[in-house]
Order: structure tokens, then sequence, then C-alpha cells
């Protein structure tokens, strides 16, 4: 494991391995890294993830499930920026991150690119897909 001095860090409420595995399906070179599940007894639903780092094209990210009842979650006002480099990468990213998630701006050309969308997924991680090119 890579321990880069800067890492994303996701709490879910009970879907971080089914998340990481939808994530790691998308891109290349992604793997889970390292995960530590709650045992018989602990704190967490047994089986439930305490702590894991996994891997996005390289990128290093961390997560867990709350074992705390909490009233937030995700917000739009940060979201994961992935630059891609074809049409049909940019198109298959939307599609699938899309899916039972939310549209903030639909997969078009705008002033700032020639393909861009915004999207939150079924988890409520929110993604920026930009086609390579024109940027902001």
């Amino acid at each position: 494991m890579d321990n880069q001095k800067i890492s994303t860090f996701l709490m879910f409420s009970g879907q971080a391995e089914e998340a990481m595995n939808f994530y790691i399906s998308l891109f290349e070179r992604s793997e889970i890294l390292h995960i530590q599940r709650y045992g018989p007894g602990e704190a967490g639903a047994e089986g439930s993830v305490v702590h894991a780092i996994f891997s996005l094209n390289g990128q290093q990210f961390m997560c867990i499930d709350s074992n705390t009842p909490h009233d937030f979650t995700f917000t739009p006002a940060i979201s994961l920026y992935v630059n891609c480099e074809t049409e049909e990468e940019i198109e298959n990213l939307f599609g699938k991150l899309s899916a039972g998630g939310q549209v903030f701006m639909p997969l078009d050309k705008y002033p700032f690119s020639d393909k861009f969308a915004w999207v939150g997924d079924q988890f409520g991680v929110t993604w920026q897909l930009n086609l390579l090119g024109k940027q902001q």
C-alpha cells in the first residue's frame, strides 16, 4: 500500500463494500487494497467495514461504514472529478454512475468543455466527468 499524504475519506452507512466494488469495476488499475470488518460483538454490524483502502486508477481512497447514526450524508458541494480520454469512456461512466442516482448536469457540450456531466451515484457520491480536450 502506497501511503499518499492526502486521501479522500468516504463514510457510508452499511454500503461501503458494495460501493467500493462498484467503483473498482468502473476504472482500470483499481482494487481493494485493505479491508477490516467488524466482528461479532463489536461496535458495528458484524461484517460491515471498520476501515478500508481502495484505489481507482491508482488513486487511493479510504472508506468506512459508520456505526453511529447521523443526520448527514454526502453533498454535491464536493465531487470526484474524472478526466475521460474517450467518448466511450465518458458515456460508459455517465450511464453507470447516474443509474439509480441523480443527474445535476446532463452529458452535453458546455462553454468550458466539449463533453461534460455532473452526477450523483446510487450511494450519494458526486462525480464530474470531463472529456479531455477543452477544460475549465
